[in-house]
């Protein structure tokens, strides 16, 4: 029903750059909150950035001046430019939607149930 697909991971050294993308069907961007999670191996699944409908962002203290979210709503279309990465950055990245009924992962204020199929972020020293 709500599907959310990735693309843009990949393996960089570090100091470089990737923009990640997540295309929605069976979701509208602009109605509910938009977030990016990343899991390294081994650890939790954690929240790196997030988008309100209003256009409003968060990032994870890791990320901040360096990551930068946003979306397109026209596209349906949700972005992570990730700058001057650092191997701590390698991880699956998951883009997420806000699911207010089945609840979910919680992350500044927002609730996330969907999920997308994650893309790997590999970054070299």
């Amino acid at each position: 029903q709500v599907q959310l697909v990735e693309s843009g991971g990949g393996s960089v050294q570090a100091g470089g750059s990737l923009r990640l993308s997540c295309v929605a069907s069976g979701y509208t961007y602009s109605t509910y909150c938009m977030g990016w999670f990343r899991q390294a191996p081994g650890k939790e699944r954690e929240g790196v950035a997030s988008i309100h409908k209003d256009g409003s962002t968060g990032y994870a203290d890791s990320v901040k001046g360096r990551f930068t979210i946003s979306k397109d709503d026209a596209k349906n279309t949700l972005y992570l430019q990730m700058n001057s990465l650092k191997p701590e950055d390698t991880a699956m990245y998951y883009c997420a939607a806000e699911d207010t009924l089945s609840g979910g992962v919680w992350y500044r204020g927002c609730v996330y149930g969907y999920w997308g199929q994650g893309t790997q972020v590999t970054v070299s020293s």
